[in-house]
């Protein structure tokens, strides 16, 4: 079936733990095969700079061909660098989440080395699955260098800060990186990786965009810097579709500074008017964070960031007057981006206890997306076939998820029409070819598995 777009996706972790070890392969990167605090060195993380290593790191670092020869740890790297086996047996193992976004710093040196192979491997992958459009979250923005003073005077910053507060350090910020030369040339170079890396990419068949984001477990002027950065960029190519923010949303930082967090956005948002904004919201459940802490943070993406896509959703149920927010989302059209696996591995949530059924029930409108599907051991294929199990949407419903991952992509109104074109012609041969599958198995003398 077409699956149209794929809206949430993460890009390192889309990716395999088995082609991440093929090209450490490739790119004569090893793997630390024990722990060794006085060398610096962890087990299951990849070194790229093998020739800069002592010979007694060296020594501890063995090459891809290595791991697949020793199967106890080749099988102890998966697990390490994936959700594979977590559930199926008894072990020492961390909770949850904290495996789910440890799993980013084993394999994110080779993530990163080289992008145009990584955008092919999505491409095939995609083109596979009969996946037409991916706006993958590839990279943070930039941190640019300011006068020391600016940084302390925004690290200064709390939720609680007067809103006054909060635009005047902005805008002394602001004012100092806007037309800086050396600033500039960051964004310019962050922008140009980007566009070179996703060269011969793009063709009739597939479509790839980005989003770059901000880490919200940084200081408050590192997730201005890196904020300014990724807004900034974002205008200066077509390739580059939106902003988002990423990481554990229960983190001490995160949470001390989400509202902080959000009044940023909006600062930038409001100069940066025609950047589009994804954002990570809700994804907590209760005893995760106290009470208080499920209250408020899908709102404010909403009223005070400017978010027109929602990341996760999942604590709805508690936020403040959640019937007016959920009558909100459906009048501003506001999506919800469902990733069933990652719920499920990370906060516990599935079934009945997922939200999705309720944003239906209120006409928000919602896609289905895969999150990271290379740590999660999953594909968008099997992202559908999980919610249709659990929650028997009928064809004509599944069918209008798929059109909203295209409807809800940051392309402008052109290239939203023709993917939607190509939408429509993949459905027109998948239609066909289900009502020809049917004709045969309703021919005389065709039997099959109960039939007699």
């Amino acid at each position: 079936m077409p699956k149209g777009g794929d809206l949430h996706h993460h890009y390192s972790g889309s990716i395999y733990a088995e082609t991440y070890l093929n090209w450490v392969g490739t790119h004569n990167y090893c793997v630390y095969r024990e722990d060794n605090a006085a060398l610096n060195i962890q087990k299951y993380r990849i070194e790229s700079k093998v020739s800069e290593l002592s010979s007694a790191a060296k020594a501890l670092c063995i090459t891809a061909d290595a791991i697949r020869s020793d199967n106890g740890f080749y099988h102890e790297l998966l697990k390490r660098w994936s959700d594979i086996d977590y559930f199926n047996h008894y072990h020492e193992q961390p909770p949850p989440d904290q495996q789910f976004f440890d799993t980013f710093g084993y394999f994110d040196p080779v993530a990163d080395s080289n992008y145009n192979e990584g955008f092919l491997w999505l491409k095939n992958t995609a083109i596979s699955e009969n996946v037409q459009y991916i706006e993958t979250i590839l990279k943070n923005g930039p941190n640019l260098v300011v006068a020391d003073e600016l940084n302390v005077m925004l690290d200064a910053l709390t939720s609680k800060s007067a809103d006054y507060e909060i635009d005047r350090a902005l805008t002394a910020y602001f004012n100092a990186v806007v037309n800086d030369t050396h600033a500039n040339l960051t964004i310019n170079n962050y922008v140009k990786m980007i566009e070179t890396s996703a060269d011969g990419i793009n063709d009739a068949n597939f479509t790839l965009r980005f989003q770059t984001y901000v880490f919200r477990g940084d200081s408050p002027s590192r997730v201005f810097s890196s904020l300014f950065s990724s807004f900034s960029a974002t205008m200066r190519s077509d390739l580059i579709v939106g902003v988002n923010i990423v990481g554990a949303e229960n983190g001490i930082v995160s949470m001390r500074d989400y509202t902080l967090h959000m009044k940023m956005f909006r600062f930038l948002k409001q100069r940066f008017p025609l950047v589009k904004l994804a954002m990570h919201a809700g994804e907590l459940v209760l005893g995760l964070v106290p009470p208080e802490g499920l209250q408020f943070h899908i709102r404010e993406a909403i009223e005070i960031a400017g978010a027109s896509r929602i990341g996760h959703g999942i604590d709805i149920f508690y936020e403040h007057n959640s019937y007016e927010l959920l009558q909100k989302m459906k009048q501003l059209n506001i999506v919800v981006e469902a990733v069933v696996s990652s719920n499920e591995f990370i906060l516990g949530i599935k079934n009945g206890a997922h939200p999705m059924l309720v944003y239906k029930a209120h006409g928000v409108p919602l896609i289905i997306a895969t999150d990271d599907a290379g740590v999660s051991r999953s594909t968008l294929s099997n992202e559908y076939l999980m919610f249709s199990d659990r929650y028997k949407p009928s064809y004509a419903e599944l069918k209008e998820l798929v059109y909203n991952s295209i409807r809800f992509a940051f392309l402008s109104d052109s290239e939203k029409q023709q993917q939607l074109n190509k939408l429509d012609a993949r459905f027109l041969d998948f239609e066909e070819m289900i009502a020809n599958v049917v004709s045969t198995l309703s021919e005389p003398g065709v039997t099959y598995w109960g039939s007699s």
